[in-house]
């Protein structure tokens, strides 16, 4: 299990790069409304942060659920492989379900699924593919050099 912990986390971080770059480039919101973990750091603080604080703890907030998630993949698909399946995109499209669809509406960090704009579902949907996808190449990868 510690192998697939580690294996995952180095994963997360591998796949949330790859997920923030692909953002860059097809981003999910694009009038302006805060991130999730924007609204999350904030919710947590009580109170606005000034753009410093702002940043290094939304960014906190973004890479550690990617490590976090990457993680849990790792240690999941130790025993139970068929969460690896369509080469990482399953879990990918799990994640995105429970978080931009499910919790963060649920706790009031982004707009209900419903209300999201066809480019925020594309965007998700696309970007957390890729997450999943890397995710699973490198989690496998740096498994296989723990054997």
């Amino acid at each position: 299990m510690a192998k697939g912990l580690l294996a995952g986390l180095i994963a997360g971080l591998a796949a949330t790069t790859a997920k923030s770059l692909a953002e860059k480039l097809y981003p999910p919101r694009t009038h302006g409304e805060p991130e999730p973990p924007e609204v999350l750091a904030e919710q947590i603080a009580g109170h606005r942060l000034d753009d410093d604080t702002m940043f290094v703890a939304s960014e906190t907030i973004h890479w550690g659920f990617g490590a976090l998630a990457g993680a849990a993949y790792g240690a999941l698909a130790e025993f139970y492989p068929a969460a690896t399946a369509k080469e990482g995109a399953s879990f990918g499209l799990a994640l995105m379900t429970l978080t931009h669809e499910t919790a963060l509406p649920a706790m009031g960090l982004s707009a209900p699924a419903e209300e999201q704009t066809t480019r925020e579902h594309t965007s998700e949907a696309a970007t957390h593919v890729l997450y999943g996808v890397v995710a699973e190449k490198v989690r496998s990868v740096v498994r296989g050099l723990m054997d």
